[in-house]
């Protein structure tokens, strides 16, 4: 399996109680394969995973299986820190997705990059014809492993390994990966505001929060990358850093980002504790702020 073009780590549409508004899910699928998202990565980071019950995350997995959009991909995180939980929705989202993705367990941390294989070894075995990927972000999990050492051990225990979704900053070792074995497994990109720097190193697939809101500037990206336009590549890159700027500064990105979509017609709801949901008046505000940028022009339309 080769997942490329871009890829939304998508949020878990909420009602104002908080509860799970899953009615949203068939017309958000619908506004990002309209802005050139090739899929979506459900229940991960962005999806406020660690704020969900287990049940939450079958739904949310059962009704975008339900809804998604023809020729696009779904990918399942299973993540948790405990195994069999990870297991067990592994199993429940085997015949309903196009692939499964864990991180490393995050309170009690692997010790070495052996467990990090066995524990990754167990959950794909429980999909065996599913694609697995590893989630990769040591920022979160502390699992700071070597990549390329990870493919070397895990590409002899775990038949169904697809790739890595690679989210960090460490483009020699994302390089590595690539080229591992000709290019044998996919690499995903997941560090949306360095997204111009993955491209000479031959990233050709990502996964990411930003690509819930700004489909059209990275295809911009990366248009201006294959004209060998520079300057007009990095320019457009700094209104996606800029972007996650904004909303980072009104309480924290990801509560803000998750409001945000209201302002593109994907109403997806409050975010849970700990992050901030923003008011009307807090997002009329940041949409002056991004017109100020020249970011407006390059949001995602219904």
């Amino acid at each position: 399996m080769n997942i490329d073009g871009l890829i939304a780590a998508t949020y878990a549409p909420m009602k104002e109680d908080k509860s799970l508004n899953l009615d949203v899910i068939s017309k958000y699928g619908k506004y990002l394969k309209n802005n050139n998202v090739k899929g979506a990565f459900i229940n991960g980071t962005t999806g406020d995973f660690t704020s969900l019950s287990t049940e939450e995350r079958k739904q949310i997995v059962d009704a975008w299986a339900a809804n998604k959009p023809d020729d696009f991909y779904l990918i399942n995180h299973v993540g948790h820190t405990s195994l069999e939980v990870a297991m067990d929705l592994t199993r429940h989202s085997a015949d309903k997705v196009d692939a499964i993705a864990t991180l490393a367990p995050y309170y009690f941390k692997l010790p070495t990059i052996e467990h990090l294989v066995s524990f990754c070894a167990q959950i794909a075995a429980c999909a065996p014809n599913v694609p697995f990927y590893y989630y990769h972000i040591p920022v979160l999990t502390a699992a700071d492993f070597s990549m390329l050492k990870f493919l070397e051990l895990a590409s002899k225990e775990i038949p169904n390994l697809a790739g890595i979704k690679f989210t960090n900053n460490n483009l020699i070792d994302f390089k590595y990966c690539k080229d591992y074995k000709n290019g044998a497994y996919n690499i995903l990109f997941g560090v949306d505001e360095v997204y111009l720097a993955g491209l000479p190193f031959g990233a050709n697939g990502w996964v990411g929060s930003t690509y819930n809101h700004l489909g059209p500037l990275y295809t911009e990206i990366y248009h201006a990358f294959l004209n060998n336009d520079n300057n007009r590549a990095a320019s457009l890159q700094e209104k996606s850093m800029k972007f996650v700027d904004v909303l980072n500064a009104r309480g924290g990105y990801n509560g803000a980002a998750k409001s945000f979509m209201k302002v593109l017609g994907i109403d997806c709801g409050p975010s849970r504790f700990p992050h901030t949901t923003l008011s009307d008046a807090q997002l009329k505000e940041v949409v002056e702020e991004m017109k100020a940028l020249g970011i407006m022009e390059y949001v995602g339309r219904v």
